[in-house]
């Protein structure tokens, strides 16, 4: 495929709802991969920005001695990969959400930021795993954040805000996806669900096999769709997973529920489509949590790995590994000590989320100290440790991804002095965003595409209609 001809179909996608999809199919007709893929596995690393995958490369350099899964990808000259950059934004802003960023690849639309492939007139735009589904092919996602969360929807279903995760649920029971696992106990239990719905007996009765432990994911032998809901809300972070043995008893990796959906959807006679996401390296870069972040990156490289030796033994599979935005722009900054400094990060047990959760108004200084240092590794001062004090005077309950507004930039500065990491910001940002491809299709990919030529690209892959 000649590269002028792909892009060319990147303007016709951004055009969305101007050109119409009839114009859409036409061109995409003529720009079939040469070489079919049956399967193809998305793996979305939420809200990395390009800091994040550099910093745990050089973190897993310094600390065994090897180099990230995805960046050996560059570095293996005897595998042929292909990699570009993509431009992340939504119709509503240049700065993306991650409903907005997955409903471009899922519905092959840009919508307004909180949509899930629902246009500004209320139009439904049909995810592509609706589309693979209806090709024959067997379908799922696996996520470390709730399965009903905004990645994972926006590959699934339309809906007109992300905030509908109870509705979203029930629509994943009507449209039988063949594997859907990750966290968001509180979308399927009465308990949990304003309507009192019991939908873990909702989806048994439909004939699913619901798994809700590690030992019961591991175990599964079953031909019938799985749903698998481990945690509330988002799986705990890897770094606090990797401290406690209850956890890593009861909590499933992203690698091992990867390995699962792969092992599951691959009997399929027509193939299958599986999205991965690392949803909580979105949520630590909101907290500029560097212990989060890095930990649950390298988390997300594991289940890389897992893909990338499925398609190099199946030869008929297409792996794309990218993220859906920047966040926060971490990155390390220069100083004499840099190196050491960044080193000290390998002593942290705990994310801050576990540290600050343990922290309330009523406490000294001393107990501040003392929980800091059993979570990072080193000791903080008596001044530090009342300044992280003063903030809980006031704390609320508003807010998305830190309802309590503890003060994880606080700690994110204190813990600065000490591994020199810096952040831009709490939020999203609009860089462009690293994309690789590896496999059957991966010709397919020019050097700059937008997040809207994503959905086409994998439709050509897999030759499946628009």
């Amino acid at each position: 495929m000649e590269r002028k001809d792909f892009l060319r179909l990147g303007g016709l996608a951004a055009a969305g709802t101007m050109l119409g999809f009839n114009g859409q199919a036409a061109a995409i007709d003529e720009l079939k991969a040469k070489q079919k893929a049956k399967n193809v596995i998305i793996l979305v690393s939420d809200g990395m920005s390009i800091g994040t995958l550099n910093m745990a490369d050089l973190f897993l350099q310094r600390k065994e001695g090897r180099g990230s899964y995805w960046l050996d990808l560059y570095r293996d000259r005897n595998r042929k990969i292909t990699r570009a950059l993509m431009d992340t934004a939504s119709a509503s802003s240049l700065v993306t959400d991650s409903a907005a960023a997955s409903s471009s690849w899922g519905g092959g639309v840009r919508v307004k930021n909180g949509s899930l492939n629902v246009g500004a007139n209320g139009e439904f735009y049909k995810p592509i795993w609706q589309k693979m589904k209806a090709a024959g092919k067997a379908v799922g996602c696996v996520t470390t954040v709730p399965i009903t969360h905004a990645t994972p929807a926006g590959f699934c279903v339309n809906n007109k805000s992300r905030k509908g995760q109870p509705e979203i649920a029930e629509k994943y029971l009507e449209l039988r996806f063949d594997v859907m696992m990750g966290g968001g106990l509180e979308h399927f239990t009465p308990e949990g669900r304003e309507d009192k719905k019991d939908m873990f007996s909702a989806f048994t009765a439909k004939d699913f096999a619901v798994v809700r432990d590690r030992s019961q994911m591991l175990n599964l032998n079953t031909s019938k769709p799985i749903l698998g809901v481990f945690h509330e809300d988002g799986l705990p972070y890897s770094i606090d997973r990797n401290s406690s043995a209850e956890l890593q008893a009861k909590i499933p990796t992203l690698a091992e529920m990867t390995q699962t959906a792969i092992k599951h959807l691959k009997g399929n006679p027509k193939g299958f489509a599986l999205q991965v996401e690392g949803g909580k390296v979105d949520w630590a870069a909101h907290g500029n949590d560097i212990g989060a972040l890095l930990y649950d990156q390298i988390a997300f490289d594991e289940a890389v790995k897992v893909a990338l030796d499925f398609a190099e033994k199946d030869k008929e599979t297409l792996v794309i590994i990218t993220t859906d935005h920047g966040n926060a722009n971490p990155g390390l900054i220069y100083g004499e000590k840099a190196n050491q400094m960044f080193d000290s990060i390998q002593k942290y047990k705990q994310s801050n989320d576990w540290i600050l959760s343990g922290v309330n108004k009523f406490m000294t200084a001393a107990q501040v100290i003392e929980r800091v240092e059993a979570g990072s590794g080193f000791a903080i001062t008596t001044e530090q440790a009342n300044d992280l004090l003063g903030q809980y005077q006031h704390l609320d309950e508003d807010g998305l991804y830190n309802p309590r507004k503890m003060p994880f930039k606080k700690l994110a500065e204190i813990q600065g002095k000490y591994n020199s990491v810096g952040w831009i910001s709490m939020d999203h940002s609009a860089d462009f965003v690293e994309l690789a491809m590896y496999g059957v299709g991966s010709e397919l990919l020019p050097s700059f595409i937008k997040n809207t030529d994503l959905h086409y690209l994998m439709l050509n892959a897999t030759h499946v209609e628009a």
